[in-house]
């Protein structure tokens, strides 16, 4: 296991009433907030009126940026910062999902730069202060709630890039499961898959010694396998929607990495599916991932795949841990079919003339041109895997 520093500042509310402790929390930072949200989830569930009535009270001032969509944009995030310096807000308060929250820290970082905020995501703006932000989740998927990452699309370069700052963590997350019972089950499922990817791309590495890690990463596999099914087949039943939105934020806070080398594979590959065809996130990954662990397959990589079939799926050992590790694979790939994930890129409305031009932003979007994960890829490899998955 390698040396590693683990620190969760996030202070976590979870539970049927802790709304009552939202202006508590705020004030701590501020009185003037900058309401960020998606655009009418929060005010049919009526959340909305809760917090204004809230701010009311609490004599607590807001203004709002309203209308952040999934995979949210750029100009979304420049438009937040303008209301924020404009009306001097002193503190941020994200409620939704993931792209709310990562719409979020990207306008509380850029409250502080006189730069384009997309400078930040590229970095070519280092991110020195952040204004103070907290969340309010309606989703579980992307764990934004309790880290500091972010990722953001530009509609003008085509782009969909991840950046991240510790100056952007939340001070505070509130986690209702209730607030997620209106999800329907095509994001539920796509959700359920998101946590998971987050889970695999810690979990598949080779020689790092971290067995506890593991173990904790297939407690998360199986958390979502037994209650992603149940939340789609019962909206409404809270074991399960708190077991997911609880699963979601310990998939991606650094507890399943610590001590290990991660480089993903997946997720820079489905962000390209996103820029250009503005798939949801959790279903381009629920596509691509069996492809992608196909095409790592190799005696070198079989016992660790094989290993995540035993743990996880309760696969029987045989004598040919290659064949189990296909079974593994299978089994997941039979898992994402059973909650309504289509198999394949063509039937997400993809051409094939889209995955060249996908591989090669893939390569392009990043610091090295190629992917040093469980396998490395180059731009032929990222082709190959689309065209698997196509």
């Amino acid at each position: 296991m390698k040396d590693f520093n683990f620190n969760i500042s996030t202070k976590i509310l979870f539970g049927k009433d802790q709304l009552n402790n939202l202006a508590d929390e705020i004030k701590k930072y501020g009185q003037r907030v900058l309401l960020v949200y998606g655009r009418s989830s929060i005010k049919k569930i009526g959340l909305y009126d809760e917090i204004l009535n809230i701010f009311k009270d609490n004599s607590i001032t807001h203004f709002e940026l309203e209308g952040v969509v999934p995979n949210p944009r750029i100009d979304k995030v420049r438009e937040g910062v303008k209301i924020a310096k404009d009306n001097d807000v002193d503190f941020v308060l994200a409620v939704g999902g993931g792209s709310v929250v990562d719409s979020a820290k990207l306008v509380a970082a850029g409250f502080y730069t006189d730069s384009d905020p997309w400078d930040i995501v590229i970095k070519k703006e280092k991110v020195t202060n952040a204004l103070p932000l907290g969340s309010i989740l309606t989703l579980a998927a992307t764990g934004s709630e309790m880290n500091a990452g972010s990722v953001i699309s530009n509609e003008e370069t085509g782009q969909k890039l991840g950046w991240g700052s510790e100056y952007v963590r939340p001070k505070f997350a509130i986690m209702n499961p209730e607030y997620t019972y209106s999800v329907d089950s095509y994001h539920t499922a796509a959700g359920t898959f998101d946590i998971m990817s987050h889970t695999m791309e810690n979990y598949f590495t080779l020689n790092d010694g971290a067995y506890l890690e593991d173990r904790f990463a297939e407690s998360i596999l199986k958390t979502c396998m037994k209650y992603g099914s149940i939340a789609i087949k019962e909206p409404n039943n809270y074991e399960a929607r708190a077991n997911l939105i609880w699963a979601n934020s310990w998939a991606i806070n650094g507890l399943l990495n610590a001590g290990k080398s991660t480089a993903w594979s997946v997720h820079p590959m489905e962000h390209e599916l996103s820029a250009l065809r503005d798939i949801t996130h959790g279903v381009g990954l629920a596509i691509l991932t069996p492809y992608w662990l196909e095409y790592c397959l190799d005696n070198e990589r079989s016992e660790k795949i094989a290993e995540f079939g035993y743990n996880v799926f309760d696969i029987e050992k045989t004598e040919s841990t290659f064949e189990d590790a296909k079974k593994a694979i299978e089994s997941l790939r039979e898992f994402f079919i059973s909650l309504g994930i289509p198999e394949n890129l063509q039937k997400e409305g993809f051409k094939k003339e889209d995955l060249p031009i996908m591989a090669r932003n893939c390569v392009n979007n990043r610091p090295k041109p190629e992917i040093n994960g469980f396998k490395n890829l180059k731009e032929e490899d990222i082709l190959n895997i689309y065209k698997m998955a196509f």
